[in-house]
């Protein structure tokens, strides 16, 4: 897969910037994953926007507002999108942080493709992008992305209530973070 907005490659997945092209794929994801994504994913299309077109714009535009950096999870084979990771919320200066945030189609999750991305996305966040810390909140009943976390290095730092609204309910979140340092040493 040869593509101008691939930022990094791994054996089985890859990242990209998304593009005004990825419409109906995003779609068709999104519509075949909407249950499953709704449980979990902060900003996950509401059941009036069923396709994701909102979901899909508003992608483009935090991209395009430079606190923000939206990379698709793409099959490396044949470029299929898979997934997202957001880098939200991006701090320049004295912080160089933001919010980790990352889903993964239905139809791809628990195949281990997620722990391959969740490293080249940590490469590009603490590389090229420049971060020193990377926060991830994560609802305590999602396992799979604790366990995803916990793998990669982040360290629990603590517990919000009612963090944030999520299906149009606000839900608790445990708060992981991993710094730099502590993924060099990993």
């Amino acid at each position: 897969m040869h593509d101008d907005a691939l930022v990094a490659r791994g054996v089985r997945v890859a990242l990209r910037r998304p593009r005004e092209a990825d419409r109906a794929e995003f779609s068709a994801l999104v519509v075949a994953s909407h249950e499953f994504l709704a449980r979990w994913a902060q900003g996950a299309p509401p059941a009036e926007d069923p396709e994701g077109m909102r979901w899909f714009d508003s992608t483009l535009a935090q991209a395009a507002s430079g606190r923000s950096e939206k990379l698709f999870v793409v099959r490396a084979l044949d470029g299929a999108l898979l997934g997202a990771f957001n880098f939200n919320e991006i701090v320049r200066g004295a912080f160089e942080s933001a919010y980790l945030g990352y889903w993964i189609g239905a139809a791809y999750a628990r195949q281990g493709l997620m722990g391959e991305a969740l490293e080249l996305a940590l490469t590009w966040g603490f590389g090229p992008l420049g971060l020193h810390r990377m926060e991830a909140n994560i609802q305590p009943g999602n396992q799979p992305s604790i366990a995803l976390v916990r793998r990669a290095g982040f360290v629990r730092e603590g517990f919000s209530e009612r963090y944030l609204k999520v299906g149009g309910v606000w839900r608790d979140h445990e708060r992981w973070a991993i710094t730099r340092e502590a993924w060099e040493r990993g």
